[in-house]
């Protein structure tokens, strides 16, 4: 019985992490992709920038709009921003809204 019991408190600390986990991964995947773009999109037109970040975070199931892309550009500058949040579900017992921007200048 007791075996049970650890195995279960063990299961629900792995899943609780994994869901609180993912937005966390996405998030720096998603910054890492960012400033990548900023790094080489230097000559690039604005909207083939958004296109390609608006891909990259539909890759990475990040719920944004190409609106809330906020892309500001010069000879030598490129500086991109934007925010989302995520929800996180515990079993329906604890929830936490995760709110994630991130601002690049390159």
């Amino acid at each position: 019985m007791r075996k049970i019991i650890w195995l279960l408190i063990l299961s629900f600390l792995v899943y609780s992490g994994i869901k609180f986990g993912m937005p966390y991964y996405r998030y720096v995947a998603f910054k890492s992709e960012i400033k990548e773009i900023a790094r080489i999109s230097a000559g690039l037109k604005e909207d083939e920038i958004k296109n390609r970040m608006f891909e990259r975070a539909q890759e990475l199931r990040i719920t944004i709009q190409k609106d809330d892309i906020e892309l500001f550009t010069t000879e030598k500058m490129v500086q991109i921003r934007t925010s989302w949040f995520e929800v996180v579900d515990i079993l329906g017992l604890y929830r936490k809204t995760l709110i994630f921007s991130i601002d690049s200048t390159e």
